[in-house]
């Protein structure tokens, strides 16, 4: 049985520090909470890279969506998803996939991660 809404005792405002919620002391929620934002940050660079090829195919093969679609197994929809970086909506494997299906391959480079204790460097 689902529970009623005025069951619920505490609700997290979506701007709150969801680690220093669970009880985390302050300075730890903090770094906890820098840690989670930079991976999401890092996800969603991957996920619009992704889509930027598949975009990018699309338009140089001047192909409408639905032509896109049948070519990428996947509906007009999930097309429009695509070029409209819905980034929420895919996983990264799914868009590696699509990328696969286009002719492309995608390379994968592991790499030290820079300290987080200083400024990022322009390379």
């Amino acid at each position: 049985m689902a529970a009623d809404i005025h069951d619920i005792g505490h609700v997290t405002p979506a701007d709150a520090n969801i680690f220093a919620e669970l009880g985390f002391a302050a300075e730890e929620a903090e770094r906890l909470q820098t840690e989670s934002d930079a991976r999401i940050a890092a996800s969603i660079a991957i996920k619009k890279s992704l889509m930027a090829e598949i975009a990018a195919w699309i338009r140089d093969s001047r192909l409408k969506q639905a032509e896109a679609a049948e070519r990428l197994n996947v509906s007009r929809p999930r097309v429009s998803d695509v070029v409209n970086l819905k980034v929420s909506k895919f996983t990264i494997d799914t868009l590696i996939d699509m990328v696969q299906r286009i002719g492309k391959t995608v390379d994968v480079t592991v790499r030290n991660r820079e300290s987080t204790d200083c400024a990022a460097q322009p390379r």
